[in-house]
């Protein structure tokens, strides 16, 4: 039972609602890519003029791991960066677009928890971008383009 069921106000709730357990949207179910195929599915419901059909399924792996593979999770996030888009005239919805949007609680602390274990946090499973004169680690710039 859980605690939004109990008390004054949450037992009417629980005479009118069923409590229902919503786990990830799989990545793959046998040679199927459901995540994608859903991917693809809200990129088409999209009306943005220059975004190219097919952008958002290519990154099925980076949403995924973004948005902990929940439906909310990613709705959220392409709702929010098709906004942006058509307030900033771009029309179209990139990687670095979908970068800038915050999520929910869960999505973040997964993208997160996540990203510390890739040697490159900015993009998990790549390494670090380091210069070609002195092998250093090259910094982001990332913290120029905030105040735009």
């Amino acid at each position: 039972m859980t605690a939004l069921f109990s008390g004054v106000r949450g037992a009417p709730l629980a005479g009118r609602a069923s409590l229902m357990e919503c786990g990830a949207f799989p990545a793959r179910l046998g040679t199927r890519e459901p995540f994608r195929e859903l991917i693809a599915g809200v990129e088409a419901a999209l009306d943005l003029r220059a975004h190219r059909a097919g952008t958002l399924p290519r990154h099925a792996a980076y949403l995924h791991q973004r948005t902990a593979g929940r439906i909310g999770s990613l709705t959220r996030l392409i709702r929010q960066a098709a906004i942006t888009a058509i307030l900033d005239g771009s029309e179209r919805i990139t990687k670095a677009s979908l970068d800038q949007v915050r999520l929910d609680h869960l999505a973040e602390t997964h993208h997160h928890t996540t990203r510390d274990r890739s040697p490159n946090p900015r993009w998990p499973g790549k390494a670090p971008l380091t210069s070609k004169n002195t092998g250093t680690p090259m910094r982001s710039t990332n913290h120029l383009l905030q105040n735009r």
